[in-house]
C-alpha cells in the first residue's frame, strides 16, 4: 500500500498533466465520461481511445500500473458482457434452451465491457495525477455557486477529502487485523460462502471500533483547533487559471465536438 501511493505521488509531481487546475482536470474527466455515453458507433470509440492514449502519454503513468484498477471491476464486466450477450433480441448466431447469441448482443456487450474499461481507466488517470487536496480544492471552488442557494460546499469537499485518506489507513488497518486473526488460528478461505461470511466479523468489528475511534479523535483535534467550517477561511495555495488551463478546456470542447459530429457518420 505504501508502495503505491510513492508511486502515485512520483506520476502526480512529474507530469504534464499535473501542472494543470484541478478544475480543468474534473472538467475533463466529466467531458470524456460523458462523450463515452454519446458514442454510438465505431467512429466514435476510436476518437474516444485516441485522446485516452495521448493523456496516458502524457500523464507518464506506465499502462501496467493504470490497468491494476480494472481488477475490481472484473465480475461487474463479466455481469454485464454476459447480459448483453444473451439477452439482446436481434439476428441469432447461436441457441440453446433460453439461452440464444445474436450479433447485435455481440455489439452491445462489445461496446459496453469498452465503455466501462474507458470509465475506469479515465477516473484512475484523474486520481493517479492529482492529489487529495488539489482534487477537493478544485471541487470546492468549481462549485462555489452552490452557496448562493446555502449547500454545504466546503463542508462536503472537507468530508470527501477526510475519506480519500481515510481508505489506504483503514486498508493497512485491516491488513494487520487479518494478520493478528490469522496468528490466533483464523481461517479465511476455507469453507462455503456463509462460513467465510462469518469468519469476516473477528475483522469487521474491531475495525469498525478502530474506525470510530479515529474520528473522534479528528473531531476533537478540528475542534481543538477552532474549525468553524469554510466560511472566511483563506487557502494556502489559491487556485488559479493559467494559459495551459484554457488550451485544456480548448481541447475538451474540440474532443466533444469530434465525438458528436461522429455520430452522423
Amino acid at each position: 500500500m505504501l508502495k503505491d501511493i510513492t508511486i502515485g505521488q512520483y506520476y502526480r509531481e512529474n507530469s504534464i498533466i499535473h501542472r494543470l487546475d484541478p478544475r480543468v482536470k474534473l472538467f475533463g474527466t466529466m467531458v470524456f465520461l460523458v462523450s463515452l455515453f454519446v458514442a454510438d458507433n465505431i467512429f466514435g470509440y476510436i476518437i474516444a481511445t485516441l485522446a485516452l492514449l495521448g493523456v496516458i502519454k502524457l500523464s507518464r503513468v506506465p499502462f501496467k500500473f493504470i490497468v491494476r484498477g480494472l481488477k475490481a471491476i472484473v465480475i461487474l464486466l463479466l455481469i454485464s458482457v454476459s447480459f448483453n450477450l444473451f439477452t439482446t433480441p436481434g439476428t441469432i448466431i447461436w441457441k440453446f434452451g433460453i439461452l440464444k447469441l445474436t450479433y447485435e448482443g455481440i455489439y452491445n456487450a462489445f461496446f459496453m465491457a469498452v465503455r466501462l474499461i474507458y470509465l475506469i481507466i479515465g477516473s484512475s488517470l484523474m486520481t493517479l495525477t492529482t492529489t487529495p487536496n488539489d482534487l477537493t480544492d478544485g471541487l470546492e471552488k468549481a462549485l462555489g455557486f452552490l452557496n448562493k442557494i446555502k449547500i454545504p460546499v466546503h463542508e462536503i469537499a472537507m468530508m470527501m477529502s477526510i475519506a480519500l485518506r481515510f481508505i489506504p489507513i483503514l486498508m493497512e488497518e485491516t491488513d494487520k487485523i487479518m494478520k493478528a486473526q490469522r496468528a490466533r488460528g483464523a481461517d479465511f478461505e476455507s469453507g462455503g460462502v456463509l462460513r467465510r461470511a462469518k469468519s469476516m466479523v473477528p475483522i469487521l468489528v474491531p475495525l469498525l471500533i478502530s474506525a470510530f475511534r479515529r474520528a473522534n479523535d479528528l473531531a476533537t483535534a478540528m475542534d481543538a483547533r477552532c474549525y468553524r467550517g469554510g466560511e472566511g477561511r483563506t487557502k494556502m495555495k489559491p487556485l488559479r487559471y493559467k494559459k495551459g488551463d484554457g488550451i485544456a478546456y480548448l481541447v475538451y470542447v474540440i474532443y466533444l465536438g469530434l465525438i458528436v459530429g461522429a455520430n452522423y457518420l
